[in-house]
């Protein structure tokens, strides 16, 4: 194991995973008085009033709180009445449900990255559909002063907003604890093959959130959190393993919401919804995934283009016994490597929760013998698929 200047390990592996050292770090009490702007802790969540963090303003000493409540702390904020008019809420409810109702109606099943497609509703790219489909629903809905404050907050300026609409259903099975995207949509195969520093910074590139779009009791199963569970460096890697599994349902906390409130998590956090048990209510949520400003390269690069140039060449060299290693460093620079962002109803995951790469269909290509035109072809109609 090497381990860099600062003491960090510069590599992580599942045999890094141990229960016992992860224990450590989330058994423990969150201090209210630790967190001056917050109104309560609930099962060592931190809540928060939205009307007082309003009045509070986006002062620096406000957010920098919320940096270190999603970043040392919890890592779990529930905002009471984000959304204090629920006529924002219900006109916004009203377009999902037109959403869902079309796209129902077009027999597209939305897939989904941990249940079974059509055991619930899931609307993919809702921010987009919505804001074409209602503008002014669109535009009262994010004018919403605590979804800006906390994403500045952790992301800072120039962040990008997307939205899920989530729908569960009665009886619908709870999900299985993990991290979430970027490196909790890896297999833990990939996930280990970067480096430890980028495992801990991935949580800060994203910020996750919910709106509750209808009341939430614990019986219709909002999310199930782990607090602190964000501080656990090779958590990317432990959270598939069945001990740390255990764990989580033994000792994951769970808060009911009200319509309107929203809850905000570092991504790292490990979590999922819980199982609906009502016979009458269907949990919908509105799922916010904020994004960093630096999360792209400063040109725009025609991927497409250069891998179609470079493949007859990744061919011919093949066939003169170039080694794998010499035509992977080659793909790695011509194709686009990482199958996001895309648009999931066209292009749902595959085989785990990722669809293939462009990078993944010139590596196909390859050991299937295509011709340039079949690539071509492929590539072209994975860009299509990609496009919303």
């Amino acid at each position: 194991m090497s381990v860099t200047a600062a003491g960090h390990r510069a590599w992580l592996t599942e045999q890094d995973c141990d229960l016992d050292a992860f224990r450590s770090l989330v058994e423990r009490s969150t201090d209210l008085a630790d967190h001056p702007h917050a109104s309560a802790v609930e099962d060592d969540v931190l809540v928060y009033d939205s009307d007082r963090l309003r009045a509070a303003g986006a002062s620096r000493e406000v957010r920098a709180e919320l940096v270190r409540a999603l970043t040392d702390g919890p890592g779990v904020l529930v905002f009471r009445g984000a959304f204090p008019d629920p006529a924002v809420v219900d006109r916004a409810s009203a377009v999902f449900d037109a959403l869902i109702t079309e796209q129902n109606a077009s027999g597209a099943p939305a897939g989904d990255h941990f249940a079974r497609p059509g055991a619930n509703e899931r609307v993919w790219n809702a921010l987009e559909k919505t804001a074409l489909y209602d503008p002014e629903a669109f535009a009262d809905y994010y004018a919403n002063e605590i979804l800006a404050l906390v994403s500045a907050a952790w992301l800072g300026p120039g962040y990008q907003v997307t939205s899920q609409v989530n729908v569960v259903n009665p009886g619908g099975a709870a999900q299985t604890a993990h991290r979430d995207y970027h490196l909790g949509f890896l297999s833990n195969e990939t996930a280990a093959a970067y480096p430890s520093h980028v495992h801990r910074l991935s949580p800060a590139l994203t910020l996750q959130g919910a709106v509750a779009h209808c009341d939430m009791p614990v019986e219709s199963g909002p999310t199930l959190y782990l607090p602190y569970s964000q501080a656990y460096e090779p958590g990317y890697l432990a959270w598939r393993l069945p001990e740390f599994q255990a764990y989580f349902k033994a000792h994951h906390v769970q808060l009911p919401l009200a319509k309107g409130d929203a809850v905000f998590f570092n991504p790292a956090v490990f979590h999922g919804a819980g199982t609906n048990r009502t016979l009458n209510v269907r949990r919908t949520a509105n799922l916010l995934q904020v994004s960093s400003a630096f999360g792209r390269a400063m040109e725009t690069v025609d991927r497409e283009a250069v891998a179609n140039a470079v493949f007859p060449v990744l061919r011919r060299r093949r066939a003169e016994g170039a080694g794998e290693g010499w035509l992977e460093r080659v793909i790695a620079a011509s194709a686009e490597g990482y199958p996001f962002p895309t648009n999931l109803d066209s292009d749902p995951p595959v085989d785990g929760m990722a669809p293939p790469s462009q990078a993944d269909v010139v590596r196909r290509a390859l050991d299937e013998g295509w011709t340039p035109r079949t690539l071509r072809d492929a590539l072209r109609t994975g860009a299509v698929r990609r496009e919303s």
